[in-house]
Protein backbone atom coordinates (compact mmCIF):
# COMPACT_ATOMS: atom_id res chain seq x y z
CA UNK A 1 0.00 0.00 0.00
CA UNK A 2 3.21 2.39 0.08
CA UNK A 3 2.73 5.30 -2.06
CA UNK A 4 -0.56 4.48 -3.34
CA UNK A 5 -2.20 7.24 -5.15
CA UNK A 6 -6.55 6.77 -4.53
CA UNK A 7 -8.67 6.40 -7.50
CA UNK A 8 -9.93 10.27 -6.86
CA UNK A 9 -6.35 10.88 -8.11
CA UNK A 10 -2.69 11.67 -7.52
CA UNK A 11 -2.02 15.16 -5.52
CA UNK A 12 1.24 16.61 -4.37
CA UNK A 13 1.52 14.72 -1.55
CA UNK A 14 4.54 12.79 -0.82
CA UNK A 15 3.15 9.46 -0.45
CA UNK A 16 6.63 7.17 -0.86
CA UNK A 17 6.76 6.61 2.65
CA UNK A 18 3.24 6.71 3.97
CA UNK A 19 0.28 4.25 3.30
CA UNK A 20 -2.27 5.97 1.73
CA UNK A 21 -6.20 4.93 1.36
CA UNK A 22 -9.62 5.73 -0.19
CA UNK A 23 -11.33 5.66 3.40
CA UNK A 24 -10.50 5.37 6.67
CA UNK A 25 -12.72 4.20 9.30
CA UNK A 26 -11.97 4.78 12.71
CA UNK A 27 -13.77 2.05 14.44
CA UNK A 28 -14.55 -1.41 14.12
CA UNK A 29 -18.13 -1.97 16.57
CA UNK A 30 -21.39 -1.81 14.46
CA UNK A 31 -21.48 1.63 12.94
CA UNK A 32 -17.67 1.20 11.72
CA UNK A 33 -17.68 -2.10 10.73
CA UNK A 34 -20.98 -1.50 8.52
CA UNK A 35 -19.25 1.20 6.99
CA UNK A 36 -16.38 -0.70 6.50
CA UNK A 37 -18.09 -3.73 4.77
CA UNK A 38 -19.89 -1.37 2.93
CA UNK A 39 -17.09 0.45 1.48
CA UNK A 40 -14.82 -2.39 0.87
CA UNK A 41 -17.17 -4.25 -1.33
CA UNK A 42 -17.84 -1.15 -3.65
CA UNK A 43 -14.23 -1.51 -4.22
CA UNK A 44 -12.66 1.53 -2.29
CA UNK A 45 -9.18 0.30 -0.57
CA UNK A 46 -10.12 1.00 3.46
CA UNK A 47 -8.43 0.66 6.87
CA UNK A 48 -10.49 0.33 9.92
CA UNK A 49 -8.69 1.14 12.93
CA UNK A 50 -9.75 -0.09 16.35
CA UNK A 51 -8.99 0.11 19.26
CA UNK A 52 -10.14 1.60 22.39
CA UNK A 53 -13.29 2.06 24.91
CA UNK A 54 -16.45 0.57 22.97
CA UNK A 55 -19.84 0.88 24.11
CA UNK A 56 -20.64 -3.07 23.32
CA UNK A 57 -18.11 -4.21 26.42
CA UNK A 58 -20.88 -2.13 28.80
CA UNK A 59 -23.02 -4.79 27.03
CA UNK A 60 -23.26 -8.28 29.13
CA UNK A 61 -25.62 -10.03 26.06
CA UNK A 62 -26.41 -8.85 22.74
CA UNK A 63 -30.36 -9.96 22.97
CA UNK A 64 -32.44 -7.56 20.12
CA UNK A 65 -29.94 -7.88 16.87
CA UNK A 66 -31.74 -9.75 14.45
CA UNK A 67 -30.70 -12.74 13.34
CA UNK A 68 -29.52 -13.76 16.13
CA UNK A 69 -33.39 -15.26 18.02
CA UNK A 70 -31.63 -16.53 21.10
CA UNK A 71 -29.30 -13.50 21.28
CA UNK A 72 -25.26 -13.34 21.14
CA UNK A 73 -22.62 -13.13 23.04
CA UNK A 74 -20.49 -9.91 22.83
CA UNK A 75 -17.50 -11.80 22.34
CA UNK A 76 -18.43 -13.75 19.43
CA UNK A 77 -20.66 -10.93 17.71
CA UNK A 78 -17.36 -8.24 17.82
CA UNK A 79 -15.31 -11.12 16.25
CA UNK A 80 -18.34 -11.39 13.81
CA UNK A 81 -18.14 -7.93 12.91
CA UNK A 82 -14.19 -7.92 12.84
CA UNK A 83 -14.29 -10.75 10.65
CA UNK A 84 -17.00 -9.41 8.14
CA UNK A 85 -15.14 -5.78 7.49
CA UNK A 86 -11.68 -8.63 7.10
CA UNK A 87 -13.34 -10.82 5.13
CA UNK A 88 -14.59 -8.06 2.66
CA UNK A 89 -11.40 -6.65 1.90
CA UNK A 90 -10.57 -3.80 4.96
CA UNK A 91 -7.03 -3.84 6.26
CA UNK A 92 -7.80 -4.02 10.49
CA UNK A 93 -5.38 -1.77 11.85
CA UNK A 94 -5.21 -2.87 16.08
CA UNK A 95 -4.09 1.18 17.11
CA UNK A 96 -6.06 4.36 18.46
CA UNK A 97 -6.15 7.27 16.34
CA UNK A 98 -5.19 9.90 18.18
CA UNK A 99 -5.82 12.78 15.80
CA UNK A 100 -6.86 13.72 12.05
CA UNK A 101 -5.92 16.37 9.99
CA UNK A 102 -5.26 17.81 6.26
CA UNK A 103 -2.18 16.74 5.51
CA UNK A 104 0.34 19.25 4.04
CA UNK A 105 0.17 19.94 0.43
CA UNK A 106 3.56 21.72 -0.66
CA UNK A 107 3.88 24.89 1.66
CA UNK A 108 0.12 24.95 2.58
CA UNK A 109 -1.89 23.22 4.97
CA UNK A 110 -5.50 22.98 5.67
CA UNK A 111 -6.14 22.37 1.77
CA UNK A 112 -9.66 21.10 1.95
CA UNK A 113 -8.56 19.27 -1.52
CA UNK A 114 -5.39 17.77 0.45
CA UNK A 115 -5.87 14.12 2.22
CA UNK A 116 -6.29 13.69 5.41
CA UNK A 117 -3.74 12.93 8.28
CA UNK A 118 -4.31 10.03 10.67
CA UNK A 119 -1.94 9.54 13.63
CA UNK A 120 -2.11 6.72 15.67
CA UNK A 121 -0.92 5.82 19.41
CA UNK A 122 1.78 3.44 17.89
CA UNK A 123 3.20 6.34 15.62
CA UNK A 124 1.53 5.20 12.41
CA UNK A 125 0.82 7.99 9.80
CA UNK A 126 -1.72 7.35 7.03
CA UNK A 127 -3.37 9.05 4.54
CA UNK A 128 -6.95 9.22 3.10
CA UNK A 129 -9.18 10.72 0.60
CA UNK A 130 -11.84 10.25 3.03
CA UNK A 131 -12.68 9.68 7.03
CA UNK A 132 -15.50 7.98 8.55
CA UNK A 133 -15.70 8.52 12.79
CA UNK A 134 -17.25 5.55 14.36
CA UNK A 135 -16.32 5.50 18.11
CA UNK A 136 -19.38 6.48 20.20
CA UNK A 137 -17.69 7.73 23.21
CA UNK A 138 -14.87 10.42 22.18
CA UNK A 139 -14.68 12.61 18.54
CA UNK A 140 -11.41 14.24 19.97
CA UNK A 141 -9.36 13.11 17.75
CA UNK A 142 -11.14 15.04 15.48
CA UNK A 143 -10.96 18.33 17.22
CA UNK A 144 -7.93 19.66 14.42
CA UNK A 145 -10.54 19.43 11.67
CA UNK A 146 -13.49 21.78 12.92
CA UNK A 147 -11.89 23.18 16.30
CA UNK A 148 -14.58 23.82 18.86
CA UNK A 149 -16.95 23.91 16.48
CA UNK A 150 -17.18 20.28 17.05
CA UNK A 151 -18.02 20.43 20.68
CA UNK A 152 -20.63 21.03 23.02
CA UNK A 153 -20.76 21.27 27.09
CA UNK A 154 -23.03 20.41 29.69
CA UNK A 155 -23.46 20.72 33.46
CA UNK A 156 -23.61 17.87 35.23
CA UNK A 157 -23.42 17.96 38.95
CA UNK A 158 -21.59 21.28 39.06
CA UNK A 159 -19.00 20.40 36.60
CA UNK A 160 -18.66 21.13 33.05
CA UNK A 161 -18.20 18.43 30.22
CA UNK A 162 -17.22 18.44 26.94
CA UNK A 163 -18.58 16.18 24.22
CA UNK A 164 -18.76 15.73 20.41
CA UNK A 165 -21.09 17.61 19.16
CA UNK A 166 -23.68 14.51 17.85
CA UNK A 167 -25.31 17.91 15.18
CA UNK A 168 -22.19 18.66 13.71
CA UNK A 169 -23.25 16.22 11.29
CA UNK A 170 -26.03 15.95 9.44
CA UNK A 171 -28.90 13.25 9.55
CA UNK A 172 -27.13 11.74 6.68
CA UNK A 173 -23.33 11.66 8.22
CA UNK A 174 -21.68 15.16 5.99
CA UNK A 175 -20.31 17.40 8.13
CA UNK A 176 -18.76 21.07 7.05
CA UNK A 177 -15.27 19.41 6.56
CA UNK A 178 -14.98 18.14 3.12
CA UNK A 179 -14.25 14.03 3.23
CA UNK A 180 -15.41 14.20 6.56
CA UNK A 181 -17.98 11.67 7.40
CA UNK A 182 -19.18 10.92 11.25
CA UNK A 183 -21.49 7.87 11.73
CA UNK A 184 -20.80 8.09 15.57
CA UNK A 185 -21.38 9.95 17.95
CA UNK A 186 -24.33 10.62 16.68
CA UNK A 187 -26.70 11.12 19.36
CA UNK A 188 -29.92 9.18 18.86
CA UNK A 189 -29.11 8.27 15.74
CA UNK A 190 -26.92 5.38 16.80
CA UNK A 191 -28.14 4.37 20.14
CA UNK A 192 -27.51 0.43 20.39
CA UNK A 193 -26.21 -2.11 18.46
CA UNK A 194 -28.47 -2.53 15.42
CA UNK A 195 -29.15 1.07 15.28
CA UNK A 196 -25.57 1.77 14.95
CA UNK A 197 -24.88 -0.65 12.41
CA UNK A 198 -27.78 0.82 10.37
CA UNK A 199 -26.36 4.44 10.82
CA UNK A 200 -23.04 3.28 9.76
CA UNK A 201 -24.53 1.39 6.42
CA UNK A 202 -26.24 4.91 5.91
CA UNK A 203 -23.18 7.18 6.33
CA UNK A 204 -20.98 4.99 4.55
CA UNK A 205 -23.50 4.98 1.19
CA UNK A 206 -23.95 8.49 1.46
CA UNK A 207 -19.56 8.53 0.86
CA UNK A 208 -20.22 6.27 -1.98
CA UNK A 209 -23.29 8.37 -3.32
CA UNK A 210 -20.80 11.73 -3.29
CA UNK A 211 -18.10 10.29 -5.25
CA UNK A 212 -19.72 8.89 -7.20
CA UNK A 213 -21.63 12.26 -7.81
CA UNK A 214 -17.91 13.81 -8.04
CA UNK A 215 -17.37 11.42 -11.07
CA UNK A 216 -20.16 12.83 -13.13
CA UNK A 217 -23.14 10.14 -12.11
CA UNK A 218 -26.08 12.48 -12.23
CA UNK A 219 -28.05 12.61 -8.61
CA UNK A 220 -30.65 9.50 -9.09
CA UNK A 221 -27.97 7.28 -10.10
CA UNK A 222 -25.15 7.86 -7.70
CA UNK A 223 -26.92 6.24 -5.33
CA UNK A 224 -25.49 3.07 -4.58
CA UNK A 225 -27.25 -0.39 -3.95
CA UNK A 226 -25.02 -3.19 -2.25
CA UNK A 227 -26.92 -6.57 -3.27
CA UNK A 228 -26.53 -9.73 -5.47
CA UNK A 229 -29.62 -10.71 -7.37
CA UNK A 230 -30.43 -14.14 -8.86
CA UNK A 231 -30.42 -14.85 -12.35
CA UNK A 232 -34.08 -14.63 -12.49
CA UNK A 233 -33.69 -10.79 -12.12
CA UNK A 234 -31.67 -10.70 -15.99
CA UNK A 235 -34.47 -12.64 -17.75
CA UNK A 236 -36.03 -11.39 -20.25
CA UNK A 237 -36.21 -7.42 -20.89
CA UNK A 238 -33.43 -7.05 -18.40
CA UNK A 239 -30.94 -9.27 -20.02
CA UNK A 240 -30.66 -6.43 -22.58
CA UNK A 241 -28.28 -3.89 -22.37
CA UNK A 242 -30.32 -1.67 -24.13
CA UNK A 243 -32.75 -1.98 -21.88
CA UNK A 244 -30.76 -0.95 -19.21
CA UNK A 245 -29.27 2.17 -21.03
CA UNK A 246 -32.89 3.48 -22.18
CA UNK A 247 -33.49 3.13 -18.06
CA UNK A 248 -30.31 4.98 -17.35
CA UNK A 249 -31.15 7.72 -19.73
CA UNK A 250 -34.61 8.38 -18.41
CA UNK A 251 -33.30 9.24 -15.05
CA UNK A 252 -30.45 11.53 -16.68
CA UNK A 253 -31.94 15.40 -15.84
CA UNK A 254 -31.99 17.88 -18.64
CA UNK A 255 -29.46 20.15 -17.00
CA UNK A 256 -27.24 17.42 -16.19
CA UNK A 257 -23.32 18.65 -16.87
CA UNK A 258 -21.41 15.85 -17.37
CA UNK A 259 -20.44 15.71 -21.34
CA UNK A 260 -22.02 12.74 -23.37
CA UNK A 261 -19.26 11.10 -23.95
CA UNK A 262 -18.13 10.97 -20.44
CA UNK A 263 -21.98 9.99 -19.44
CA UNK A 264 -21.59 7.13 -21.96
CA UNK A 265 -18.75 5.46 -20.37
CA UNK A 266 -20.74 6.24 -17.17
CA UNK A 267 -23.60 4.35 -18.29
CA UNK A 268 -21.69 1.70 -19.50
CA UNK A 269 -19.92 1.10 -15.97
CA UNK A 270 -23.34 1.05 -14.23
CA UNK A 271 -24.54 -1.73 -16.50
CA UNK A 272 -21.35 -2.89 -16.06
CA UNK A 273 -21.94 -3.31 -12.45
CA UNK A 274 -25.54 -4.41 -12.58
CA UNK A 275 -24.33 -7.67 -14.52
CA UNK A 276 -22.08 -8.45 -12.22
CA UNK A 277 -24.34 -8.63 -9.51
CA UNK A 278 -25.72 -11.71 -10.33
CA UNK A 279 -25.71 -15.42 -9.02
CA UNK A 280 -26.44 -18.63 -10.60
CA UNK A 281 -28.40 -21.05 -8.46
CA UNK A 282 -24.98 -22.99 -8.06
CA UNK A 283 -23.24 -19.86 -6.81
CA UNK A 284 -25.58 -19.19 -4.49
CA UNK A 285 -25.72 -22.38 -2.95
CA UNK A 286 -21.41 -22.39 -2.93
CA UNK A 287 -22.01 -19.35 -1.13
CA UNK A 288 -24.46 -20.57 1.55
CA UNK A 289 -22.67 -23.03 2.15
CA UNK A 290 -19.40 -21.70 2.56
CA UNK A 291 -21.36 -18.73 5.01
CA UNK A 292 -22.66 -21.25 7.22
CA UNK A 293 -18.87 -22.87 7.75
CA UNK A 294 -17.73 -19.72 8.26
CA UNK A 295 -20.54 -19.79 11.51
CA UNK A 296 -19.04 -22.86 12.60
CA UNK A 297 -15.76 -21.50 13.16
CA UNK A 298 -17.42 -19.58 15.84
CA UNK A 299 -19.29 -21.86 17.64
CA UNK A 300 -18.37 -23.87 20.72
CA UNK A 301 -17.78 -26.91 19.38
CA UNK A 302 -19.01 -29.15 22.34
CA UNK A 303 -22.70 -27.48 21.27
CA UNK A 304 -22.14 -28.56 17.89
CA UNK A 305 -21.46 -32.12 18.46
CA UNK A 306 -24.27 -32.31 21.09
CA UNK A 307 -26.70 -30.47 18.81
CA UNK A 308 -25.51 -33.37 16.08
CA UNK A 309 -26.09 -36.22 17.81
CA UNK A 310 -29.44 -34.60 18.82
CA UNK A 311 -30.14 -35.03 15.21
CA UNK A 312 -29.06 -37.94 14.74
CA UNK A 313 -30.93 -39.67 17.58
CA UNK A 314 -34.13 -37.75 16.41
CA UNK A 315 -33.61 -39.65 12.94
CA UNK A 316 -33.25 -43.21 14.23
CA UNK A 317 -36.47 -42.57 16.34
CA UNK A 318 -38.40 -41.99 13.13
CA UNK A 319 -36.95 -44.91 11.21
Amino acid sequence: MAGRASESGDRSVDTDSTDRYDAVVVGCGPAGAAAGVFLARYGLDTAVFDRGSASLDRCAFLGNYPGFPAGIDIETFQTLLREHARETGCLLVDDLVESVERAPVGDEDGDSTAPFAVETQDDRRVLADRVVAATRYDGEYLRPLGGDAMFETHEHGGEEHEHFDPDYSDTDGRTPVDGLYVASPAGQRDVQAVVAAGRGAHVARTLLEDRRAERGYPTDLARHYDWVRPDSEFEGEWGDRERWREWFDERVPDDHETGDERLADLREEYIDDAFETHRSPEEVADLTDRAHRELLEHLDDDLVLERAAEIEADRADTE
